[in-house]
């Protein structure tokens, strides 16, 4: 049963990532095909998702498509988020500031998990999204939570990572993670040179709030982060200081 009732609301959740690829109406079929189940089971889900106001039917074209009431709730939700209320100017300001692409993230499992992403303006830039998940290992806020754990704890997840070459800067090795991060630690700040993304330089503090640990980082491409790293990181953890004394 349990089984059966995470595999639905992946399911679930997955009809609305769809919506937000195709940003179309989506047939019944083109549902049940995008999620790789059988369309009945795909109606039975659609059915409960109409039902409760956050799907509706069109017949030309025909379809289906999602109503606002699922948007809404989340403004709602986001509106309180207690962390994010107090962060958004200093973050906004950060990404004014450096023109680049500033992230909020905290550790989620083996991963990272985006919070929040105020994207550059500039044509050329780091993009990403909220929700996003990236690897410890190979992302500045990866390392920078990683950083937040004790030598004991942080030689044990490294042995218990996937450590995968995201691309060819992407360092593999478990010692050479440690001391990468033991060394970042005691300057302040974390760096990766397009271990995550090729030719993306990015650098991350991280910022305590209680007993909770986020990270914050500035990330653009090469030609831009590396003549400016010192700048960068001034301006990186000149934000992390003002949200500390938020606290």
């Amino acid at each position: 049963m349990e089984n059966s009732t995470v595999t639905s609301a992946l399911r679930t959740l997955r009809i609305f990532e769809v919506f937000a690829e195709q940003q179309r109406p989506l047939s019944l079929t083109e549902l049940a095909q995008a999620l790789e189940i059988p369309k009945s089971s795909c109606h039975a889900i659609v059915s409960t998702l109409c039902e409760r106001g956050y799907l509706y039917t069109l017949t030309r074209p025909r379809g289906l498509y999602p109503t606002k009431k699922l948007g809404i709730l989340m403004n709602l939700v986001m509106a309180e988020d207690p962390f994010l209320q107090r962060a958004t100017p200093s973050l906004e300001a950060l990404r004014d500031t450096t023109g680049e692409t500033v992230i909020l993230g905290k550790m989620h499992g083996q991963a990272v998990l985006y919070l929040e992403v105020f994207e550059s303006p500039q044509a050329i830039r780091y993009s990403a999204k909220q929700g996003d998940r990236k690897p410890l290992h190979s992302s500045s806020i990866g390392k920078a939570m990683l950083g937040t754990l004790k030598e004991a704890e942080l030689k044990e997840i490294l042995t218990q990572l996937p450590m995968d070459a995201i691309t060819d800067a992407t360092v593999t090795d478990p010692k050479r993670v440690f001391d990468d991060i033991r060394r970042s630690k005691k300057r302040g700040y974390y760096l990766t040179q397009g271990e995550n993304v090729r030719d993306v330089w990015a650098v991350a503090a991280t910022v305590a709030i209680g007993t909770e640990h986020f990270a914050i980082a500035v990330a653009g491409p090469q030609h831009r982060m590396k003549p400016m790293l010192a700048v960068r990181v001034r301006e990186l953890l000149g934000a992390c200081n003002v949200l500390s004394r938020q606290a």
